[in-house]
């Protein structure tokens, strides 16, 4: 039976993880939340792998607070950047297969089309610098990893676009809706239970990949369909990014190209309409 330990457990990711891993009873999971097991922290590291016999890691731990980190660069590094270097070192000295959760936002969104796996980096703000940082230090340690960039990440747990645009419903009559970034809502159980299929599946493809659902959208074509998913009644406008100031810059373009993991791993991967469908009409 293999073993796995999920790091950031108490993510939307490692929560989703933890929910799909009941349908997978071949595999023995271990799930750490940052108080049982800080990335940043090399001997707590070391001292958790020792005790345990683990074939694979999932670090789904990571600071994704995308404006603060503008200001909590250091943070940011900690968590980012020297977290995943951490646990580069610790599976590259006791064996263990590491698969990292990285981001869209390793690209600077100055293009039109989908972002291939080999298409160059450059990130625009400090969050998809920490981030592509971690993936280099990875791949420097390691001749083995997957490395698996995903986008808009929604799920049941914690906070996301989805239950923002709901509790925002509910307590206003008007929202204006950035219409101007594209990219791809993704349902962190989809990406879950993909990250699972391919562990079970003891495939060795290693490599970076691309996960998000199917399809195109903005932000407020995303909201648009929850709320008529949901019979939200509610006036929407769409706005440029310029007339929604944030502090940290976004990619104005970030749809990945999912072509390599879908052949690599014989995936299906759902239309992100379709999976937000699925989701609010469980949550309803």
């Amino acid at each position: 039976m293999k073993k796995i330990l999920v790091t950031g457990a108490n993510g939307q990711l490692g929560q989703c993880l933890k929910k799909q891993s009941n349908d997978f009873k071949s595999l023995d999971f271990v799930f750490l939340g940052s108080s049982q097991l800080d990335i940043t922290n090399g001997d707590q590291i070391n001292s958790v792998f020792k005790e345990s016999d683990f074939d694979f890691c999932i670090n789904c731990a990571a600071y994704t607070a995308v404006d603060n980190a503008e200001d909590e660069k250091q943070t940011a590094h900690k968590v980012n950047t020297l977290g995943p270097k951490n646990l580069a070192e610790a599976c590259k000295k006791f064996d263990v297969h590491l698969m990292h959760i990285s981001t869209d936002f390793v690209f600077d969104g100055n293009t039109d089309k989908p972002y291939k796996e080999t298409e160059t980096t450059n990130p625009i703000g400090v969050y998809g610098d920490t981030k592509l940082e971690g993936e280099k230090l990875i791949a420097s340690i390691l001749d083995n990893f997957y490395i698996i960039r995903t986008s808009w990440l929604y799920s049941e747990y914690n906070n996301n676009f989805v239950k923002t645009m709901l509790r925002l419903a509910s307590e206003r009559e008007e929202l204006s809706i950035v219409n101007d970034q594209f990219g791809t809502p993704t349902n962190a159980n989809d990406l879950a239970k993909a990250i699972i299929k391919i562990i079970e599946n003891g495939n060795t493809n290693f490599g970076v990949y691309h996960y998000s659902n199917l399809g195109v959208a903005t932000w407020f074509k995303f909201a648009e369909a929850i709320f008529k998913i949901t019979n939200t009644k509610i006036k929407i406008n769409p706005v440029s990014t310029e007339a929604f100031k944030t502090k940290a810059k976004r990619p104005k373009y970030s749809v990945l190209d999912k072509t390599k993991i879908i052949k690599a791993f014989d995936l299906e991967i759902p239309n992100w309409e379709l999976s937000l469908e699925e989701h609010l009409k469980i949550k309803n």
